[in-house]
């Protein structure tokens, strides 16, 4: 059993606000009866789903990490580079990258089919920690760590979150973000006196590389999953 919003969710009807409009209208019925509370709980294998008269049949929910080279963009396409989605399985192909990593940024991207969770791992709302270690010119001070806890102001007047620099000796740092603006990162590193000249995304939320090759895939577990949305307060499950 499971609930009702979920099961369309996942079935690719619309975002959980979307359904709950469609639901509302009355266009979804159970077993041929019209029903509107999202929170019912129900069976596809035994109960027929439809909307508007045609059978959902739901789908399973994927998520899947890459431990991503550099030389790749971020991208479903692209005319002029290589793109992340040439590194997964074919069966993978309905998956979309949740956030981004700059070309030459290596480390963990996550890929999912699920909107609901896409969106809530990339909302700063969430606050969803992403962790980067980075090899760079000169080396943090007290006053850089400092300046990141207060959130910086990049040379554009972008406005960056709190996020924590931790220096681990002349030419290297720690830094956790809890956003994903444009080459953020490089960017608040910069805004220091540190270019950055090599990067790689650690983990993101619960998650971590951990010993996944480079240019290696992996599907997260039920469990791995049943976290990122009990964290992002999206739905639990499949």
């Amino acid at each position: 059993m499971e609930r009702l919003d979920k099961f369309l969710c996942d079935s690719g009807v619309g975002t959980r606000s979307q359904v709950k409009l469609i639901l509302k209208a009355g266009r979804v019925t159970l077993n041929g009866a019209s029903v509107k509370d999202p929170s019912m709980k129900v069976d596809p294998d035994t109960q027929e789903i439809a909307l508007d008269g045609e059978r959902l049949g739901g789908r399973q929910r994927i998520v899947v990490m890459l431990h991503k080279p550099a030389g790749y963009v971020t991208a479903t396409e692209d005319a002029r580079d290589k793109t992340v989605m040439e590194l997964l399985p074919k069966k993978y192909g309905d998956v979309k990258p949740v956030g981004r990593l700059d070309k030459e940024t290596e480390g963990l991207l996550l890929f999912t089919n699920d909107g609901d969770l896409l969106h809530r791992l990339i909302s700063p709302k969430k606050r969803v920690p992403k962790v980067y270690y980075a090899r760079h010119e000169g080396e943090g001070t007290p006053e850089d760590t400092e300046a990141f806890e207060k959130g910086l102001t990049l040379r554009d007047g972008t406005q960056c979150l709190p996020a924590i620099l931790e220096p681990l000796g002349p030419g290297e740092s720690r830094i956790t973000v809890y956003e994903g603006k444009y080459h953020q990162v490089r960017r608040m590193m910069a805004s220091r006196g540190m270019t950055v000249t090599y990067l790689r995304r650690e983990s993101e939320g619960p998650l971590s590389l951990g010993n996944l090759p480079k240019g290696a895939v992996r599907e997260l577990t039920d469990q791995e999953i049943g976290i990122l949305t009990e964290l992002t307060g999206a739905f639990a499950g499949k």
